[in-house]
């Protein structure tokens, strides 16, 4: 049977009634759920040091991202602006690492004597090997 409150088929929420008429739920800006995504994921990237370089441009899209979610969050029906600010968070983590490492391997490759130390290593261990 169809009423007001339920549409026919069933198959869609009708809006719920509150104490001043309809009321509809909010939803989640999907800008600021993509930033806490990549947030995380550039984060986990960044310290695994070896996709360091990989987690700096995910935590660049994750910044980008939250900038809009925040944005979008202040329109009204539309939530999401803690999830916009955890995503912002990550991403900055991520790219302060991100940043740091590069700095170092630079640092490191333009050290003469620690390149000189490495070939030294390489060819010691090199010498050990078994032919």
């Amino acid at each position: 049977m169809t009423t007001p409150d339920r549409p026919a088929g069933g198959s869609m929420a009708a809006p719920s009634r509150g104490p001043h008429g309809p009321t509809t739920h909010a939803k989640t800006s999907a800008a600021a759920t993509f930033s806490l995504v990549f947030g995380v994921s550039a984060l986990i990237s960044g310290l695994t040091v070896i996709l360091s370089t990989l987690g700096l441009i995910l935590g660049i899209i994750g910044i980008i991202l939250a900038v809009i979610g925040l944005k979008m969050a202040r329109r009204p029906g539309v939530t999401g602006r803690g999830v916009a600010i955890g995503g912002l968070v990550l991403s900055i983590l991520a790219v302060l690492i991100g940043v740091a490492f590069l700095a170092g391997v630079s640092t490191f490759l333009n050290d003469r004597d620690a390149v000189d130390r490495l070939q030294q290593e390489v060819n010691d261990l090199r010498d050990e090997l078994p032919k």
